[in-house]
């Protein structure tokens, strides 16, 4: 039977193996795992870490792109009925209305 690993012992394997503070042969005497899984986790490792900050910098520029559409459309229901108003003012008093 295959053992299986928790991605939390993986994490730990890999990050111990990217500080390099331990051989490949130490860390797995250590840890009890084949030297070719380790290298195996820590280049996983080092292939999705940058993905952490990416994704974060996208949600943020994502969410501030929903917020301005909103707003942008709010503007532009506000814009029409100031135009509305202006031209009702108008009709009503004879003159434009003193802002």
């Amino acid at each position: 039977m295959r053992k299986s690993y928790s991605s939390e012992f993986k994490a730990k394997v890999a990050l111990a193996a990217v500080k390099e503070d331990m051989t490949l042969a130490e860390l797995s005497r250590r840890y009890e795992v084949h030297p070719n899984l380790i290298s195996k986790w820590k280049a996983q490792f080092l292939k999705e870490v940058p993905k952490i900050f990416a994704d974060k910098r996208r949600k943020e520029n994502k969410d501030s792109s929903v917020n301005v559409d909103e707003l942008y459309k709010q503007i532009g229901i506000l814009h029409a009925e100031r135009d509305f108003l202006r031209k009702k003012y108008k009709q009503i008093f004879g003159k434009e209305p003193d802002l």
